[in-house]
């Protein structure tokens, strides 16, 4: 069983009948010359990868442009065509007046399981006190929160804005929350290492931006830039598999961590276990 913490669901056909919506989207978040899928092909892809689960991630930088780019909506209209499958994410601009009643409609209306956000895209340090306000939201109704850490290829994104070290005031004034670092905060992969090993309810995944496909970018990263060891020995219980669909198929990320040797223990908690514990569940 393998669950995908990191899908930006941008090109799922049944939210793509908007065409202008859709060139927006894609404008946004830097998808070009890809079309939509159905989702009958995009679960027989997930098959190939034991994927039995899926992270559906939002994208809401309305405060600027006007409109969320993934929205909530959308995101719920997909978990009620899978409510098995999918595990849907919010998404809102803390910039906003609303961001705090826009993220309780989505916990309480719309069913949504955790926030997103992407101080990057955003603009905004972690340690904002409109993103504290918002987290304590997610503390009230027990849910995680997902952060874009490290370079963003987006758009109007400075990565100065997500670097890891950034984050550490929030790991340390919200114990109670489980947080995120996704794609491992990619270059600053040690930085990142060193806040996992603080913070217990810290976690990272995988969806790691690259010049390499995941075969050659994890062994990079995982047996060269941190320690051969270090996953297996210290990291096994804080890193979530994500594939940043669709930039990269998430059959290609999974070849790329069966490839880097871990022990059969260590891969049941990477590619699910982790996954089940960052909701608060437990395996």
């Amino acid at each position: 069983m393998v669950i995908d913490t990191h899908i930006h669901p941008a090109l799922f056909a049944p939210i793509c009948r908007d065409e202008k919506k859709l060139a927006f989207r894609c404008e946004e978040m830097n998808y070009h010359l890809m079309k939509p899928s159905d989702l009958a092909l995009l679960k027989k892809q997930w098959r190939l990868a034991d994927i039995e689960r899926v992270f559906l991630l939002p994208e809401d930088c309305s405060f600027e442009k006007g409109q969320a780019a993934i929205s909530n909506e959308e995101i719920a209209e997909l978990m009620c065509m899978e409510p098995a499958l999918f595990v849907g994410f919010a998404g809102v601009d803390p910039r906003n007046e609303n961001a705090a009643g826009q993220l309780e409609n989505a916990f309480e209306t719309l069913g949504l399981m955790g926030l997103k956000l992407n101080t990057a895209k955003l603009k905004m340090f972690p340690y904002d006190d409109r993103i504290k306000a918002l987290c304590r939201i997610c503390a009230q109704y027990k849910k995680p929160v997902i952060f874009h850490s490290g370079m963003c290829l987006e758009k109007e994104a400075y990565s100065r804005y997500a670097r890891p070290a950034d984050f550490e005031e929030l790991a340390d004034k919200f114990p109670e929350i489980n947080f995120c670092l996704a794609h491992f905060g990619w270059p600053w992969v040690q930085e990142t290492a060193s806040l996992l090993i603080k913070y217990p309810n810290l976690y990272a995944n995988t969806a790691l931006m690259s010049f390499d496909g995941p075969v050659q970018l994890y062994h990079k990263v995982f047996k060269e830039d941190m320690g051969e060891y270090w996953v297996e020995h210290n990291l096994a219980d804080k890193i979530m598999f994500g594939s940043d669909s669709p930039r990269i198929r998430p059959v290609r990320s999974k070849k790329g961590l069966d490839a880097l040797g871990l022990s059969a223990e260590v891969k049941e908690k990477l590619y699910y276990r982790n996954a089940l514990r960052f909701l608060g569940r437990e395996a």
